[in-house]
């Protein structure tokens, strides 16, 4: 058995031994070095550009402006230039790159960069940004061409639109005796990955460009490169070692654009692109801000019967994929609740700061913030126990998604159970606020979540398999390997369905677009289900390989033989057998004769019966299924000093089954960390001309050891019929829940309504007694 088991990383060891090679742990002789020219305003005009100092200083070998490359890219829309070109659009926007022979003499030539800008106003939040006098920040929108379903509203600052109309909202209000209107906002945040952005980048003398990059997406920066430059794609090879860390922020490509038109500067020759932590924080996307107003309607009894959403995505400078994080947060709008009548609105809206691109749990965990901050809100005016009113609402089988999907136990799980589960494990019944002495309050929140994909209703992922002279299995998956472990659970569903020992499977770890069949993306938490179906045929063809070639040596028919333990044998009698090393690279008979040939699986998947949201009711299918799950958070809270600790947090998720519990909990409890960050002291803050304030760690913070809490985790498993051993995703699901939890702790224990974040103490001092002592 090898699912359901905890077994060790495939790289573990290399790892936790220092071994492991990363991608900017690789030099090259005769490398060359890229630095930028970043803007120092959110929003202007670039009047002129001097260059020429720069292109005479000691050791440059060449100066890239916009001009010299006047391509637009994007993931949703073609809205970017690469490097800025007429205008800047955000603080940190490329204006040129220097490529030198060391990394000071490439600095050296930026300093000498001479550039004049007439600043233009920063619009520094979407709501300003959606003012019918805004100044425009892509006067050309509705010419940029785009990759989906976009619905831009030129002459405005709203890039996509996604609305959902679901039940009679009127039947809904005049059934409601109890409503609830709330505002919220929170700052964009950033993924802060212990691997800085990073890429190498060559052109060989035949025409081949070889990219290296600390990517999620090796398949899809291929294609990208290929697209915009109108490249022969199979002359295209990117390839990916071992990833830092990523959360979502290495999914869309800039830095193998940059340093693949650095190296045409230069006639080709390798050069190396590294981001400094600042220019992480400023130059490369960040994670998405959010401005949201919610408004419930329930009856007496807690029933919520109507709701309406407005949530305004803060994309910065540029669309990149926040278009579809809007899609994101409206296809889940309604959390993990039965409302029958809604609307809901969320608008992609340009402002002047960074650019956004994925976020673990791709805007999730801020919409929901928003949803489980009402949700508490309306017990309160109801006057009923707040994990109560959410079982009351809680979505089962038979109810409708808001897009109007059919739920089963199946594609939903058991939001219930979880519940129920988490009221136990964190003893709810001993009171949400209980006074402790010393002006010292405990107190308790609770979060529910879900989540689908959202993924290209075609979206692909294969597998090859082949094996080596002792019968032991290779694994070759495009899927890149981020930190959760995806090769291994790859080598444990292989395992399982091989009936041999996962230490028998060696993966490859790296990918290469040349050699690695293609995987979609490491996202979405979508790499188990996808990849692990591609898994499943690609062992299945084996398997009728084995039992073909087999049944010739045997002497009989392969439906009368079955493997385990690396062993074909007749089902009838085990003991007669033959074993895989003496058949995976063909068969010998006694007389020297040999038969078949090596044996090689393949396999794949793509995405089916998914379908695009009709434009104007949302009506549609965007994923395979969801993730339910409840969080909760209790902290102990100081009345006078308006401080707080972080005592416990909890989750309780449905994840289908536990491929590798013990990576699993890790994954889990890493989101929870991640998460507790973001509600507790992460967050941008911008001058008033939208420049970016908070550009390093000395002044971003984040969740140190010491500073976490107690976890607890646990699961529930309703297995998720159509996926590999009924497994669902749960990568990002650890983060979604916990700004929300903690803010309904800290909003008890103040005893005022906390509706943004991060909450700092400064912030519940503020809100609490309006800045006055």
């Amino acid at each position: 058995m090898a699912v359901g088991v905890s077994v060790p990383r495939k790289e573990s060891w290399s790892k936790v031994t220092g071994r492991a090679k990363y991608n900017n742990d690789f030099h090259e002789r005769g490398i060359l070095y890229v630095k930028m020219l970043t803007s120092t305003i959110a929003h202007g005009k670039i009047k002129s550009l001097d260059i020429n100092e720069a292109l005479s200083a000691p050791g440059v070998r060449a100066v890239v402006t916009g001009n010299d490359f006047p391509v637009l890219i994007g993931t949703a829309l073609f809205d970017q230039p690469p490097i800025a070109k007429d205008k800047v659009r955000y603080f940190g926007e490329p204006v040129a790159l220097v490529v030198g022979e060391n990394e000071w003499q490439a600095m050296e030539g930026v300093k000498r960069i001479k550039v004049d800008y007439e600043p233009l106003p920063a619009l520094n939040s979407p709501s300003d940004a959606m003012k019918p006098e805004a100044i425009i920040i892509h006067e050309n929108l509705g010419q940029y061409a785009d990759n989906q379903e976009i619905a831009s509203i030129p002459g405005t600052n709203i890039n996509n639109h996604i609305k959902i109309r679901k039940g009679d909202l009127q039947k809904g209000w005049a059934e409601s005796n109890t409503v609830v209107e709330l505002s919220f906002s929170h700052p964009q945040v950033n993924h802060v990955a212990m691997e800085t952005r990073n890429c190498r980048a060559e052109i060989l003398p035949d025409g081949r460009i070889i990219i290296h990059t600390s990517s999620q997406a090796p398949f899809s920066v291929k294609k990208h490169l290929s697209q915009i430059f109108q490249l022969d794609e199979g002359k295209v090879i990117v390839r990916t070692t071992l990833v830092g860390g990523a959360f979502g922020g290495k999914v869309t490509g800039q830095l193998e654009i940059l340093a693949y038109m650095a190296s045409k500067s230069v006639g080709g020759r390798p050069v190396k692109i590294v981001n400094t932590r600042e220019e992480d924080f400023t130059v490369s996307p960040c994670g998405m801000g959010l401005e949201g107003k919610i408004k419930l309607g329930a009856t007496r009894d807690g029933i919520i019967k109507a709701a309406e959403f407005t949530y305004l995505v803060d994309c910065g400078g540029y669309a990149d994929i926040g278009p579809r994080m809007a899609k994101s947060i409206a296809i889940d709008c309604t959390g993990p609740y039965n409302i029958e009548n809604l609307w809901c609105d969320a608008y992609c809206v340009y402002t002047n700061h960074p650019y956004i691109t994925s976020l673990r749990g791709f805007g999730h965990g801020e919409y929901t913030f928003c949803m489980e901050r009402a949700v508490d809100k309306l017990a309160f005016l109801l006057k009923m126990d707040p994990l109560e009113l959410r079982l009351k609402n809680a979505l089962k089988p038979g109810n409708f998604s808001p897009t109007q999907v059919k739920l089963t136990s199946s594609n939903l799980g058991d939001l219930t159970q979880c519940l129920e589960k988490m009221k136990a494990l964190i003893n709810w019944q001993e009171g949400m606020r209980l006074e402790i002495g010393g002006n010292k309050v405990r107190a308790k929140g609770i979060s529910c979540l879900w989540k689908t994909s959202n993924s290209p209703s075609d979206a692909i992922s294969g597998v090859f398999i082949s094996f080596n002279t002792d019968g032991s299995i290779n694994l070759n998956c495009g899927a890149t390997e981020i930190g959760p472990a995806m090769k291994t659970t790859a080598a444990q569903i292989l395992a399982e369905k091989m009936k041999m020992d996962v230490n028998r499977i060696h993966v490859y770890l790296d990918v290469d677009t040349q050699t690695s069949p293609e995987h979609w993306k490491t996202v979405a938490s979508m790499t188990t289900f996808m990849m692990g179906q591609a898994v499943l045929e690609a062992a299945e063809d084996v398997i009728r390989q084995l039992k073909s070639l087999a049944a010739t040596v045997m002497r009989c028919s392969p439906d009368q033989l079955d493997i385990a333990d690396e062993k074909v044998f007749l089902k009838q009698d085990p003991a007669i057998y033959v074993a895989f090393a003496d058949i995976v690279h063909g068969y010998k008979y006694p007389n020297g004769n040999g038969i078949a040939g090596q044996i090689l699986g393949r396999g794949s998947y793509i995405m089916n019966h998914l379908t695009p949201l009709d434009p104007e009711t949302g009506k549609g299918k965007p994923g395979p299924g969801w993730t339910v799950g409840v969080q909760a958070v209790e902290v102990e809270y100081d009345t006078e000093e308006f401080t707080y600790r972080l005592v416990k947090a909890a989750t309780v998720m449905d994840v289908g089954k536990v491929i590798n519990p013990k990576s699993a909990r890790g994954l889990i409890t890493g989101g929870m960390s991640m998460g507790l960050g973001m509600g507790s002291r992460e967050g941008y803050t911008y001058g008033a001309d939208g420049i970016v304030l908070d550009t390093s760690l000395r002044t971003y913070k984040v969740m140190h050891f010491g500073e976490n809490p107690e976890y607890l985790v646990e699961f529930v498993e309703t297995p998720q019929v159509d996926a590999p051993y009924g497994a669902r995703g749960l990568a990002e699901h650890g983060v979604i829940g916990m700004p929300g939890a903690l803010a309904n702790a800290l909003s008890a224990a103040a005893q005022v309504d906390l509706n943004h974040f991060p909450i700092t103490p400064e912030f519940i001092w503020k809100t609490k007694t309006g800045g006055m002592t």
